[in-house]
């Protein structure tokens, strides 16, 4: 499964979720990849007032913020 983090630099928000997102992904032996969205204008239209967001590859969904990390698990397994 591959696990993108839509977010921004100077995002406090995108930071909380980077800081929850972690230990998850440690015991869960996943990893994930930070998007930036300021870097392409689809995204930002998309993600702009949603960021973070989370979203599975595999089947597409999308964890808005507000999460934390029980939903993170949830949402990863």
């Amino acid at each position: 499964m591959q696990l993108y983090l839509y977010s921004t630099t100077h995002c406090h928000l995108c930071e909380k979720a980077e800081n929850l997102l972690q230990p998850v992904c440690s015991k869960l032996d996943l990893t994930w990849q930070s998007v930036e969205i300021s870097d392409d204008s689809q995204l930002l239209n998309l993600y702009e007032t949603k960021i973070p967001v989370l979203k599975r590859t595999d089947t597409n969904e999308e964890l808005l913020w507000p999460f934390d990390a029980q939903q993170i698990a949830t949402f990863l397994r």
